[in-house]
């Protein structure tokens, strides 16, 4: 079954998939564009780094309860160690999130960046990336930043739009933004990607992106629409949506 929505999938939300979409829209975003901007501009994937811990993690101190010097001295031998049951912790694991970086050639200056939110950016290290996107504000260079989940808090100057999903723009030369809210029900807005004032600026369709990402990656033989998306749709929505679904999965 190709894509069954006219705008954002639901069921991709999903933290147990949305790495894997995550990765794959933010490649054939940069593989759209760089054909399009070439030969001024070059499109780069960055990554920023997160550390993923469990929520029940217990914090932890600088300071080491038990510190080894060596002085030097005879060897000491080691003890022989007696066979005892022991339990496997998880440890707090690195999670890198792609971003674009729209740069001049040849100088390499940045003219824009576009972020894909994710889980980790969103929500579990809120802080870090808060830190990272208010620099980019700060500074004269473009800013995108795509919000396609419902989960957790809209990110600052996102909050009025009563919407699930947004998108948020910031031209360097602006001092005010534009914000693009749109439901699950409507496809994602076209929009235009800023760069450098007198430059021609190329149509981003996300939502042709996204349908392709999803058609190329055969997510519909992993997904269960009989269950409920990861977080659920209010009554209206599901109603909608399993209207939609019934449709697209009927034979012609």
């Amino acid at each position: 079954m190709s894509h069954p929505f006219p705008g954002m999938n639901p069921w991709l939300e999903n933290p147990a998939l949305w790495r894997d979409v995550h990765h794959r829209l933010i490649s054939a975003l940069a593989e759209s564009l760089g054909p399009i901007l070439r030969p001024r501009y070059f499109v780069a994937v960055e990554t920023h780094a997160y550390i993923a811990a469990a929520p029940d993690t217990r914090p932890t101190t600088r300071y080491p309860d038990v510190m080894v010097i060596n002085r030097g001295g005879a060897p000491v031998a080691a003890p022989v160690m007696d066979s005892a049951p022991y339990l496997t912790v998880a440890l707090p694991q690195p999670v890198e999130e792609g971003y674009l970086e729209v740069r001049l050639v040849p100088s390499g200056e940045v003219v824009t960046v576009i972020e894909l939110l994710s889980h980790s950016n969103k929500q579990s290290d809120r802080k870090t990336y808060l830190s990272q996107r208010e620099k980019t504000l700060n500074t004269y260079v473009n800013f995108v930043e795509i919000d396609l989940l419902r989960a957790g808090q809209p990110m600052p100057y996102t909050e009025e739009a009563n919407s699930p999903y947004r998108l948020f723009i910031r031209r360097s030369e602006d001092t005010t933004a534009r914000l693009y809210p749109f439901s699950v029900r409507q496809p994602i807005p076209t929009f235009p990607l800023p760069l450098r004032p007198d430059d021609k600026e190329p149509i981003v369709n996300l939502g042709v992106l996204l349908h392709s990402v999803y058609d190329r990656a055969g997510y519909d033989l992993i997904l269960d629409y009989a269950k409920s998306p990861t977080p659920p749709l209010d009554e209206a929505d599901t109603a909608w949506a399993a209207e939609i679904l019934q449709r697209t999965s009927t034979p012609h």
